[in-house]
């Protein structure tokens, strides 16, 4: 087992702002530079968030009030910290998460209206207070982001379109609560502006070599 902690980096941003392509592309990345990378999601991640994934993200779901949702989002996440991320971190790993603590706030605190202190409250004593050491905010048109999701959605014939569904009103509020979040955890928090995949893939990569120097101790050739 490795003696140095591993790095935790999470991506957040509006259903189809791109963040899993990112995540994939940063993921491949550092594994090409011999970095010992995790990659992973919320919700889901774990057997039993898999399962809970699946009622929360389900088009079929239908009549789960706000808390009973906010109180599955925090089930998947404290089974997913104490069985995935806290092991991989102990060992040494640079562990990519795509979604976490921010994706709730933003979707059942702004979004459903629950609020941020019941989510962080939530946070605190059921993740171990477990926060990432960056967070890259996928910046994207709201109208667009959605576009994609649902036509995502809709090409691949999922039944994962529960979110999607919601009103311009929720997603507007959801897109809001991202920017405030960012704001206030400016530190942690870096906002990733739209453009090519590569501009956005090279982008993060600047960051992250910026951020975490031992990550960057062999650069990869770019992508066409």
């Amino acid at each position: 087992m490795s003696g140095r902690r591993g790095i935790f980096i999470t991506f957040e941003g509006l259903d189809g702002c791109g963040k899993t392509t990112q995540l994939t592309r940063l993921y491949e990345s550092l594994r090409a530079r011999g970095v010992d990378t995790l990659a992973t999601r919320e919700p889901g991640g774990t057997k039993v968030g898999e399962r809970i994934r699946a009622i929360l993200v389900d088009s079929s779901t239908v009549g789960l009030s706000p808390r009973a949702e906010l109180t599955l989002m925090f089930a998947d996440r404290a089974q997913h910290v104490k069985e995935v991320i806290e092991p991989a971190l102990a060992s040494g790993k640079t562990v990519l998460c795509d979604r976490y603590t921010d994706s709730t706030e933003a979707y059942q605190g702004y979004g459903r209206e629950l609020g941020s202190e019941l989510v962080l409250n939530l946070h605190r004593e059921l993740s171990n207070n477990l926060w990432p050491d960056l967070t890259l905010l996928l910046d994207s048109d709201l109208d667009a982001s959605i576009a994609r999701a649902r036509s995502r959605n809709r090409k691949t014939e999922s039944s994962e379109g529960r979110f999607e569904s919601e009103t311009a009103a929720f997603f507007g509020r959801v897109y809001d609560g991202f920017g405030k979040i960012a704001q206030r955890e400016g530190t942690r928090v870096v906002r990733i502006p739209g453009g090519s995949i590569q501009s956005v893939e090279a982008e993060i990569i600047d960051v992250v070599e910026r951020r975490f120097p031992s990550l960057a101790h062999r650069r990869v050739l770019s992508r066409q």
